[in-house]
């Protein structure tokens, strides 16, 4: 090609960048994009924390039959205290879910915040002394434990 020849119609649609109907779509691309990965995270975080709440109701479970061994009874144990950090003390409560007995015990683990509006797959998890698993949202058990 010789330099003195004007470029062809081609080159100069590749010179011209982009038009703003392509920039617009790239945008919409990217936003639907982002709303849809940001849904995913925060399902994501929901069931990190459930697990979390999930891990603590066990181990208080676990605490209170180590209580009743040592005591032969549920009677003045300890109010529920979780070694799971911040994931469960920042978005649950736990707690008995009446004073321990003789002979029983529930433990339950309350969302709290922004995991009580999100979490409603699930809502308030509990276990008591024979091991008996609850929930008080809208998912199943399997689904929840």
């Amino acid at each position: 090609m010789n330099p003195r020849t004007p470029p062809s119609s081609s080159n100069k649609r590749a010179a011209r960048g982009f038009t703003l109907i392509e920039v617009l779509i790239v945008v919409i691309i990217i936003g639907i994009l982002a709303a849809i990965a940001n849904s995913v995270y925060q399902d994501s975080i929901v069931r990190t924390r459930r697990s979390a709440a999930q891990g603590c109701v066990l181990e208080t479970a676990q605490f209170m039959e180590r209580y009743y061994t040592t005591n032969m009874t549920y009677v003045g144990a300890p109010n529920p205290v979780c070694t799971s950090g911040r994931d469960v003390t920042d978005h649950y409560v736990i707690a008995f879910t009446a004073a321990p007995t003789a002979t029983a015990y529930g433990v339950q683990a309350t969302p709290t915040g922004g995991q009580a509006t999100h979490d409603t797959k699930c809502g308030v998890l509990g276990i008591n002394q024979a091991g008996v698993k609850t929930k008080t949202g809208t998912g199943t058990l399997d689904e929840c434990w």
